[in-house]
């Protein structure tokens, strides 16, 4: 704040003979929408050519309607304890996914081992002064701000819930590809429920959170573990692991542009041709001796592979590259992203090859939290790199 004087003389001279200028949010430019800071735009204050006597520059402030919301925005600074939150939102792998029945309500009984990993959103929340309405923005094109977006449907939950009516400006600073298998949107949710709960005073438990996040989406309870979780039903009966894999042990992500339809994998599913191996067996096999490629199997990968052919190729060129340096290769979730354990690079020709110029890649490891504490995002000392989906540029986080 020290140049905030000198930033006055400049913007407006005659501040030293009394003038005082539109007052700045005091927490600065405001991300959540680009109008809610005065910028000393060309509509904000316009230079006058100077008199022949005065010999004084004039400044005229045009009145900006905008600043009524950084006024509001201040009153909700002074009454609220808290009034700004940043989340990470991590997504999560599944090491080995069974699909052991399908369901009278139509859903399938799935037992997986579902673990959180280091690769996440990042979303910030805001009070918002008027109380009407959630208002959310992001960063990359294509998802909904309104309430097909989980974040608000969670929002809408916990103001249901608990009776609070808290509404929020909020910003998704997304880096977890959609339709991937990596439980995203779900993780948002889960983070969103989190927040408005500390905006509240922790009106409700983390128990609670995670009943009453089975109302948005099946693998939403799950993000409220640990970590780590076996989870059976349609996902949303979590049973914390004590043992959570190391988050020392490093991972590939691959994920090809198109995605996977889930309701399309699960349409062509044939439990016939499901693997027979007991779900806790695999979970006391990776217990007791790690992840190996026997254990990581996913029913859905032969479905997935019939709906996106070019995603069973290029698991086995993974496989084939990789010459035993990964202990596992394996689709989570219902694709289509491709998970190699014990690397954090994919094989080369992920970038020499171009049918794979508009792949996503990232490295990642396993996350876990604290009871009571949210996620955190890795250290810059275990960032990630990542190539973006659209433009196949690799980026350091």
């Amino acid at each position: 704040m020290a140049s905030s004087h000198l930033l006055a003389h400049h913007l407006y001279p005659s501040y030293a003979n009394g003038f005082k200028p539109p007052k700045l949010s005091k927490n600065g430019p405001c991300y959540f929408h680009p109008k809610t800071t005065f910028r000393g735009s060309p509509s904000s204050h316009r230079i006058k050519a100077s008199g022949s006597t005065s010999g004084r520059r004039q400044v005229e402030i045009v009145y900006d309607p905008d600043e009524r919301i950084n006024k509001l925005a201040d009153e909700v600074d002074k009454s609220a304890g808290l009034s700004r939150l940043s989340l990470f939102s991590p997504c999560k792998v599944n090491v080995f996914l069974r699909i052991t029945g399908k369901r009278e309500d139509g859903f399938h009984e799935l037992a997986s081992l579902f673990h959180v990993i280091s690769l996440g959103d990042t979303i910030k929340f805001s009070l918002s002064p008027t109380k009407t309405r959630d208002r959310l923005s992001t960063n990359v094109p294509g998802v909904p701000l309104d309430d097909r977006n989980l974040i608000i449907r969670a929002l809408n939950l916990y103001r249901k819930k608990t009776g609070t009516d808290n509404f929020f400006w909020i910003h998704l600073d997304k880096k977890v590809p959609t339709g991937a298998g990596l439980g995203g949107g779900s993780s948002n949710a889960a983070t969103a429920l989190w927040a408005a709960n500390q905006f509240s005073d922790c009106l409700a438990t983390e128990k609670e959170l995670q009943e009453w996040s089975g109302e948005i989406g099946s693998d939403v309870p799950f993000f409220f573990s640990n970590g780590a979780a076996y989870c059976t039903g349609r996902g949303e009966v979590v049973q914390d692991i004590s043992n959570p894999l190391p988050s020392d042990l490093p991972m590939v992500l691959i994920k090809p542009q198109e995605a996977c339809s889930t309701a399309e994998v699960y349409k062509r599913l044939r439990l016939d041709q499901t693997s027979s191996v007991d779900p806790l067996t695999l979970l006391r096999e990776i217990t007791l001796n790690g992840i190996s490629q026997d254990v990581c199997i996913n029913d859905l990968e032969p479905p997935a592979f019939e709906v996106l052919p070019s995603l069973k190729k290029l698991k086995k060129r993974v496989l084939a590259a990789g010459r035993g340096e990964y202990s596992a290769v394996f689709m989570s979730g219902s694709g289509s992203t491709i998970v190699g354990v014990g690397l954090p690079e994919p094989p080369s020709f992920v970038y020499d090859d171009d049918d794979y110029k508009d792949v996503f890649v990232s490295e990642a490891g396993f996350l876990t939290r604290q009871e009571n504490q949210w996620y955190t995002a890795p250290s810059s000392s275990t960032a990630s790199f990542s190539r973006d989906l659209s433009s196949g540029v690799v980026s350091v986080e």
